[in-house]
């Protein structure tokens, strides 16, 4: 709830500008389905009854879906029909998923299906059929397709709330089952090797696809994949410790996951404001297009470095905290246990160190591109900073960003608290104060130290620069005979960039062909149905509705003849009416 309000708040402040070209083309719709689209969220969290469950899972992926369309284009269209199709494969298996124990139990309330004592085949069958539905909502792999084609399409302040908040809500899908409805008591080893190599394999392969894109929402939107799978691999590790009753790595796990769960709805929120102010300030998306935003944009350009190093894990910012906490957990899980567990901790955390790299290498991409160097088009030369209501919700989620990494002494014993409840285990936790200390790896890390040095290490940059340049005379000359000046097309772009590192990458992204494949797949098999209704009705109206219409025309053309004016002919009919009436009578 603190999540979705927080961006809800920031959002409906970015909103009283950004929605200004829907002041007449649908401002009322848009502000209605984005308040039913909030208070849905917040419904399907509070619910704690099946039914109503899944009635509010349905109303948040209907309203998200109009948001998405809103702009009624091809792109938008299509994305959102993409979206709508993945949102019921998943409501599909969680909706089987809690008939399966609401016919065992007699009951729909979530309460009964805490005390009753599920056998463990029927507690996996839920567990993994939650985990697919719950997946499709968060965009894990390979059930991400509609993330890149449903976030660029909706208003940048919708994408923030769908990506910083509704795909989280798969998350916490997955951990209310796995541990509340289920009970932690019942959680399986292999239940927390799932979730792990899941988050392994979206968080390698999320950044791995971001950084070929060129949209600047389709790359943020790869991003959310990237994320989702970092937050898994803390619960996957949770889960691992409930079933081998470690009590350290379970709590450990999941407030790494719940941590980087508040932490990316923070920063992904502020870097898809601040691409909607890019999108606002030049109307495209393109990055190649853009470049030297950052001097006529210096607020936003603020605010999205801001959010690419806390996305980047770059200390002493919020990414930085939960990542750490992530790479404790599964360092404590290896250190403590055989080789096996070694084995899948070991490929979580390589997993995360790539992805951590990568990360880096494709938002100095993305905001050098688009921030950095000279203007590449007219539209960027004539951009200007987006309204100050923009800015001041921009400015709200970059403090949160910065606090949740400062402060992080005082916002991980809550985190901590969170996952021993929802644990349910009193367990051994990190010591909390200005060093958070693993005390089962030794571990120790303090964001306010590092702070600290960083602005001691930059403000000695910055006077030995100034002394360096005091010291220097710089001679400009006219270049050489074969020379020339650089120009403004000359500096790196989005493609040359990633060039390099795409092809060293380049069997991943056929990967992505064979990934891609599946949500059209569901879209090819829903056409089919409907082209299969169509043939059915037709059968049906042929044999069935046909049929009879025309006995009854048939029946109506034979009566017809009975009237035929003559009224002898109605006299005789009269006549033998009374006859037969007397013969009845007499026969009775």
């Amino acid at each position: 709830m603190l999540v979705i309000s927080l961006l809800a708040l920031a959002a409906w402040i970015y909103g009283v500008n950004y929605f200004d070209e829907y002041k007449k083309n649908g401002l009322g719709t848009v502000g209605f389905f984005m308040n039913l689209f909030i208070a849905s969220m917040g419904f399907v969290i509070c619910s704690d009854n099946a039914f109503w469950f899944l009635v509010f899972f349905e109303l948040m992926s209907l309203t998200s879906y109009f948001l998405v369309v809103i702009e009624q284009n091809a792109n938008s269209i299509k994305g959102g029909f993409l979206y709508l199709i993945m949102a019921h494969v998943g409501f599909f298996t969680i909706m089987i998923s809690f008939f399966v124990m609401s016919g065992i139990t007699g009951s729909f309330e979530f309460q009964s299906f805490r005390e009753y004592g599920f056998d463990p085949i029927i507690a996996s069958l839920v567990f993994v059929l939650c985990f697919i539905g719950f997946g499709c909502k968060a965009g894990m792999i390979p059930f991400h397709s509609w993330l890149p084609q449903a976030h660029p399409a909706a208003p940048s302040n919708v994408s923030a709330l769908m990506s910083g908040g509704m795909i989280k809500i798969g998350v916490f899908g997955m951990v209310k089952v796995g541990l509340d409805i289920l009970q932690s008591s019942q959680c399986e080893l292999w239940w927390g090797i799932l979730v792990l190599l899941f988050g392994a394999v979206s968080s390698v392969l999320g950044v791995v696809y971001a950084l070929n894109e060129h949209d600047i929402k389709k790359l943020l939107a790869y991003h959310s994949v990237e994320n989702i799978g970092i937050i898994l691999l803390g619960v996957g590790t949770g889960f691992m410790g409930l079933a081998l009753n470690n009590n350290v790595v379970a709590v450990l796990g999941f407030m790494a996951g719940f941590y980087h769960l508040l932490n990316h709805a923070m920063f992904k929120g502020l870097l898809f404001l601040g691409a909607g102010s890019v999108l606002y300030a030049t109307g495209t998306r393109n990055m190649e297009v853009m470049g030297g935003l950052g001097r006529v944009m210096p607020v936003t350009a603020m605010c999205f470095l801001i959010g690419s190093l806390a996305i980047s894990a770059i200390p002493p910012l919020n990414g930085f905290v939960s990542e750490w906490f992530t790479y404790q957990s599964m360092i404590t899980i290896a250190m403590q246990s055989d080789g096996v567990i070694k084995a899948f901790a070991a490929f979580g955390a390589v997993s995360l160190a790539i992805t951590g790299a990568l990360a880096v290498t494709c938002f100095v991409k993305a905001y050098g591109v688009t921030f950095l160097s000279k203007a590449r088009s007219e539209v960027s030369a004539n951009a200007r900073e987006v309204p100050v209501p923009m800015r001041i919700g921009m400015i709200i989620i970059a403090a949160i960003c910065i606090f949740l990494g400062l402060g992080a002494t005082f916002v991980s014993p809550i985190m901590n608290h969170a996952a021993e409840v929802m644990v349910q285990r009193a367990g051994s936790s990190p010591a909390f104060n200005v060093l958070l200390v693993n005390d089962s790896t030794l571990g120790l890390m303090s964001t306010i130290v590092m702070a600290i040095l960083l602005v001691v290490f930059i403000g000695l940059g910055i006077f030995l620069r100034s002394q360096m340049s005091k010291a220097s005379v710089t001679v400009r000359q006219d270049p050489w005979c074969c020379g020339y000046l650089p120009d403004a097309h000359m500096p790196v772009i989005a493609t040359s960039f990633a060039a390099q590192v795409g092809e060293i990458l380049k069997p991943l992204y056929k990967v992505r062909t064979f990934f891609a494949s599946f949500a059209p797949s569901f879209v090819r098999a829903f056409d089919k149905t409907v082209d299969g209704c169509k043939v059915a009705e037709q059968l049906g109206d042929k044999y069935i509705v046909d049929a009879g219409a025309n006995l009854v025309v048939w029946l109506s053309n034979k009566v017809k003849a009975i009237e035929g004016g003559d009224f002898r002919i109605y006299i005789l009919y009269v006549l033998v009416a009374l006859i037969l009436l007397l013969a009845l009578s007499v026969l009775i």
